[in-house]
């Protein structure tokens, strides 16, 4: 996915937990215990154990209950320093614990892990809902909220103190006991069905499916590189002699586009668009329904009539009714244009005497036929220019060209699998500024999709800029032999993409944990999608983009193949991301408790807007993790909210002459990410640009004018 850049708070924000314990356990081998000794402080993988978690969460939250307990038995009264900052800086080893666990939980999984998981949710529910609804510390947040203007805070001390009182107030610090008990409850259940959503997900994906094909015949079309991939994964699964193709992203889409063979297209599509939907103990259709049912009854203890309306007052869109508005404005661009594109093979069918419609399953197929008529660009052309190694080169030269950071690879660093690369990040005049891991390849122990997230946030302690560590992950095709990871232009934006998030990280400054890069869901996106502009700008392609055999620099040809294409299937992916938002929006904008028929539900949604048969939303209900364990429930929205946000952005760069334009690379650093989350992300947004964001940059980079 592509997904937000975790950043570690110290309060509703934390994605992990502490949890108590009746088990004992020595403390001087477990690596959590006390500040790491290993190169730039990063976690020592090598050292940690699957047993070593547990004690250490017990701890962790031991020690966060007795900050709370010091904070709200200070008898000093209630100030920006005894109260807010004290609270602000608390449950420093619960974080430490908590960035290793919860990243681990999506990059290298097991049973064991699964485990403690399960045991730690509702306890995690429990720490956090002890916390929120504490009546003493409520009452002491309140007083310096109500004498915020009395105080002599700065600014900045302001804006924490506000976002701490809204916390408190939107986690039930304000409910009557009875509703607070309610609130508890619910949180717990949905903590549970989130894991739950999961753990079902990687079981659909990486056990519950696989093409396995035993005569060549059925692999025609098929780029030489897919083949021998699917050779190797057979054979790592003692299937000499065969090749397997799973649901994996590296496998499925290369197969979609080019195997000549229709039905097997049609059979793993199916099973790419029917996980969690199959009847079978991995079933989500109940697990979701439930969790939409809960989110209902949380909404409505606030006074929200839709867990929408309860999400979305957070964000820069402010209200449900504006988001389907900005949806359905883009969806009416978006849906002739997508119309036009089935058309345009429908054509490509009846012209080779295919004597059928064009259905979901051969999109990718003839797609790339369009690709090649109306443009002359072949895929299986482009991917010797983009290895992986070629593509991290390129974003890191971006970066370098304008911010003057630089990048150095490191050695003997602890690493938590192979094929991981660690850089230390530079500024211009050689001062550390934090360290980027980056992890490439799929595995079965590892969700699918690309995100970014963070060892270690950046952050302020004793006077003292803390330095973040920063992971990016991916999905990308293996080496195999002598061929390197070779990249399609999508995974080569994906890259770029997961990277801005890791600028965004790296840069952010501030000195409390509450603001520093904390910025609306809608916000989130734009530093991340704004880098995918830079890929494919011709002087960048000509710095980076070179044949992993020959070295040769990028054709000026294919380069111009990539300009003319800009607009290639737009329609469809506009229109695919925008249904998926909309149902999306219509699972969150439900007022009442009753069971949800699942399939029905995506069907009326889908049905409502005039979704062609063509297309399938993006995520389909029984596997959109974003808006079910992923944190983007309400919010899958944001992608595009942002993507006006960048596409306005870049034109600014762009109509500069120059796109590594130093004033525009440091006002938007300074404004847009390293002090993000100083001001309303508008706000920020505005002392960047001067003036709100126009459409009209994405409808001309889409094609959809």
């Amino acid at each position: 996915m592509k997904n937000k850049i975790l950043l570690i708070m110290a309060f509703s924000i934390i994605l992990f937990a502490g949890c108590k314990n009746n088990k004992t356990a020595l403390t001087s081998n477990n690596p959590f215990f006390s500040d790491y000794t290993t190169p730039f402080e990063v976690p020592p993988f090598e050292k940690i154990d699957t047993s070593h978690y547990m004690p250490a969460f017990i701890e962790g939250m031991k020690q966060h209950n007795a900050e709370i307990d010091s904070i709200i038995n200070n008898p000093a009264p209630a100030d920006f320093d005894n109260t807010i900052l004290a609270f602000d800086k608390s449950g420093k080893m619960l974080t430490r614990v908590s960035n290793v666990f919860y990243n681990m939980t999506g990059c290298i999984t097991n049973e064991k892990m699964q485990a403690i998981e399960v045991e730690l949710s509702p306890l995690t529910s429990k720490h956090y809902d002890d916390i929120a609804m504490n009546e003493k510390l409520f009452n002491r947040i309140k007083i310096v909220f109500d004498k915020r203007n009395e105080m002599k805070l700065d600014s900045q001390q302001i804006r924490v103190v506000q976002k701490y009182y809204r916390d408190f107030v939107r986690n039930g610090a304000n409910l009557p006991k009875d509703k607070q008990a309610e609130l508890r409850k619910i949180n717990e259940k949905l903590s549970l069905l989130a894991i739950d959503f999961g753990k079902n997900q990687l079981a659909e994906i990486n056990k519950n499916f696989q093409l396995v094909i035993e005569d060549k015949k059925d692999l025609e079309g098929l780029p030489q590189g897919s083949i021998d991939g699917a050779a190797e994964a057979a054979n790592d699964k003692k299937l000499n002699g065969k090749w397997l193709f799973t649901l994996a992203k590296p496998s499925i889409i290369p197969f979609l586009q080019y195997a000549k063979n229709r039905e097997l297209r049609e059979k793993i599509y199916r099973g790419y668009f029917m996980r969690g939907n199959n009847n079978n103990k991995n079933d989500n259709k109940v697990v979701i329904s439930e969790i939409a049912k809960l989110r209902v009854q949380k909404a409505h203890l606030f006074g929200y009539k839709s867990y929408a309306a309860y999400v979305i007052d957070e964000n820069m869109a402010k209200t449900p009714e504006n988001v389907d508005q900005f949806l359905m404005k883009l969806w009416k661009a978006a849906l002739p244009v997508a119309k036009k594109e089935v058309v345009e093979m429908q054509k490509i069918i009846d012209k080779e005497g295919g004597k059928f419609k064009l259905q979901s399953w051969d999109w990718w197929y003839y797609s790339e036929k369009v690709r090649k008529e109306k443009y002359d660009l072949d895929e299986t052309e482009l991917k010797p220019y983009f290895s992986l190694s070629n593509v991290r080169d390129g974003m890191f030269y971006v970066a370098t060209k304008l911010y003057g950071i630089s990048f150095t690879k490191l050695k003997d660093i602890p690493i938590y699998f192979k094929d991981i690369d660690v850089f230390e990040v530079k500024e211009a005049d050689g001062k550390h500024l934090g360290i980027l891991y980056l992890d490439y390849f799929p595995r079965e122990s590892k969700r699918g999709g690309a995100w970014c997230t963070s060892f270690r946030g950046a952050g302020w302690e004793n006077g003292k800029k803390v330095d973040p560590i920063v992971s990016l992950v991916c999905n990308f095709t293996k080496p195999n032999g002598d061929i390197p990871s070779l990249l399609t232009w999508d995974e080569t934006e994906t890259l770029f993409h997961e990277f801005g998030h890791a600028l965004h990280g790296l840069f952010t400054e501030g000195k409390y944990n509450r603001t520093a890069g904390n910025v609306p869901q809608d916000y989130v996106e734009m530093p991340s999608q704004i880098m995918e502009n830079w890929a494919g700008e011709a002087e960048v392609l000509k710095a980076y983009a070179k044949h992993y055999k020959t070295n040769e620099v990028i054709p000026d040809k294919l380069i111009q193949k990539i300009t003319n294409s800009g607009h290639f299937n737009q329609g469809f992916a506009t229109v695919e991301y925008i249904a998926a938002s909309i149902l999306d929006m219509a699972y969150h904008n439900i007022t009442d408790t009753n069971a949800i028929d699942i399939e029905k539900f995506e069907k009326t949604a889908m049905d409502k807007i005039g979704l062609i048969p063509e297309i399938l939303p993006r995520y389909r209900s029984t596997y959109f993790s974003h808006i079910w364990d992923g944190g983007y429930s309400a919010g899958y929205y944001v992608y595009l909210w942002a993507a006006v946000l960048d596409a306005d952005a870049f034109n600014t760069f762009k109509t500069s002459g120059d796109i590594y334009n130093k004033e525009l690379a440091t006002k938007f650093r300074k404004y847009c990410l390293k002090e993000s989350g100083d001001d309303d992300g508008m706000i920020q947004y505005k002392k960047f640009r001067g003036q709100e964001p126009s459409i009209e940059p994405l409808l001309e980079k889409r094609g959809l004018k």
